[in-house]
């Protein structure tokens, strides 16, 4: 995998974040280096993503993916913006193949037996669980993972720092996608110093999770 995925998954939280103004994307940015956590999926639920990514796709310091990314169309999109990953909630072939292609990495959502057949049978061994909390979470997890000791997880969907702990601590799981520290209310009000703090909460939540110093 190429080294800005890679660098995302080490921080163990991958922020998710739905930004109406491509023009907060540097500041948000900027919060989140402050907080320790350099990298977010940008998703495509809003018309300014594109021009965010494309926004911070060229910094050293921070990786910026694309989220909600539900057709080929949009994954062409997130490609010529710079995004270094891929986000899927869904599991679309024709958007797997296009990244796999690309050698862009791809997490495709997955939450069933047939999902996980279908992404080992394409050659993925790393899959973003959605939604968790609402498919179960980690009891689901567990069934899944059982017959598939290939795959590693992510899973996303009603993370927050009540239930952050226990996903890290298991054994399949690479890293947990969230939105409690970017949630759209305090980008919209400008409160990045929160945000900041909010992350480097996360960060400390996510380290003593994980056993890292």
């Amino acid at each position: 995998m190429p080294g800005h995925f890679e660098q995302a998954l080490a921080l163990k939280i991958i922020p998710v974040v739905a930004l109406e103004r491509a023009a907060d994307a540097a500041r948000l940015a900027d919060a989140l280096v402050a907080g320790g956590l350099p990298c977010a999926e940008i998703t495509f639920r809003t018309a300014a993503a594109a021009d965010a990514i494309r926004a911070l796709a060229g910094r050293a310091d921070f990786s910026v993916g694309a989220g909600t990314v539900l057709d080929l169309e949009q994954a062409r999109r997130a490609a010529d913006s710079g995004a270094t990953f891929v986000v899927s909630p869904g599991l679309n072939p024709k958007v797997v193949r296009f990244c796999l292609d690309g050698g862009i990495p791809v997490l495709p959502g997955v939450c069933t037996p047939s999902d996980i057949t279908l992404a080992f049978e394409m050659g993925l061994e790393l899959l973003k669980f959605f939604p968790a909390e609402a498919m179960g979470g980690l009891k689901t997890l567990d069934a899944l993972a059982g017959p598939f000791p290939m795959m590693r997880f992510v899973p996303t969907g009603g993370i927050d720092p009540r239930n952050l702990r226990d996903y890290l601590g298991h054994p399949r799981v690479a890293a947990c996608g969230g939105s409690w520290m970017v949630k759209a209310g305090l980008i919209a009000e400008g409160r990045f110093a929160d945000i900041a703090r909010l992350t480097r909460e996360a960060v400390e939540l996510a380290r003593g999770a994980s056993g890292q110093p």
